[in-house]
Order: structure tokens, then C-alpha cells, then sequence
């Protein structure tokens, strides 16, 4: 347990489970679980082969910080369910834009609903 912080009720509606923050274990696991595979959630090999690559290619450097190699295909402005809701091919690299690990790990936290500080539900 960390030091100075007490024990929570878990983030998960209706679970009375006490944790340090966020999930507890159990609900932890049913989540990624009904989350599913990066192939079940689409993102198989057309993804890495098309848009993965398409996007490195066309944005080598980091799009953020314009100084470290892109390694992260982000779709952006429209994530994937967005694109595939307005029927676009979301394995089209138009929709993407490149970044670097720190960078995409940033604006996860900030413009992705469910990001990394925001609590899940």
C-alpha cells in the first residue's frame, strides 16, 4: 500500500472493494476482459500493415514536439469509432498523425474519454 494514502471504495459502480485508487483487481480484470484484443477492437494486421505504417512514413518526427521519432499512429482529429461511425475507412492513413511515446501518452490524458487521470467507470 502507498504511503500517506488511505484505501478507497473502488471506482467501479456498485463495487464495495477497497483499493489504493482507481479499479480494484476484480473489476480491473472484467474490464479488460469485455475490452478485448487490439485484433477484437480492431487494430489487426491492416492497422500495423496500412495505417501504422502509412502514418510513420508520413509523419517520421513527432507532430507535438517536432524533435523525437514518431513510434505511436494516433487517429486524430477522429478516433477509430468515430471514423467508422461516419463510415471512413479508419485504416486510411489521412486520419492519422504520428508522435512520440511521451507525446501520445500526454493527450491520452487529456483529450481521450476514459485517458489515463480520468476515472473510470
Amino acid at each position: 500500500m502507498g504511503r500517506g494514502r488511505g484505501l478507497r471504495v473502488c471506482s467501479t459502480p456498485g463495487c464495495p472493494e477497497l483499493t489504493e485508487g482507481g479499479r480494484c483487481p476484480t473489476c480491473k480484470a472484467e474490464a479488460e476482459q469485455r475490452r478485448g484484443n487490439s485484433a477484437q477492437r480492431g487494430y489487426g494486421h491492416k492497422h500495423r500493415t496500412r495505417f501504422r505504417a502509412g502514418v510513420l512514413a508520413k509523419n517520421p518526427t513527432c507532430v507535438i514536439c517536432r524533435t523525437a521519432p514518431a513510434t505511436v499512429a494516433d487517429h486524430y482529429p477522429l478516433d477509430r469509432r468515430q471514423l467508422e461511425a461516419k463510415s471512413l475507412d479508419p485504416d486510411d492513413p489521412i486520419y492519422g498523425r504520428g508522435l512520440c511515446a511521451p507525446c501520445d501518452s500526454a493527450q491520452t490524458t487529456t483529450r481521450q474519454p476514459g485517458g489515463w487521470n480520468t476515472p473510470s467507470t
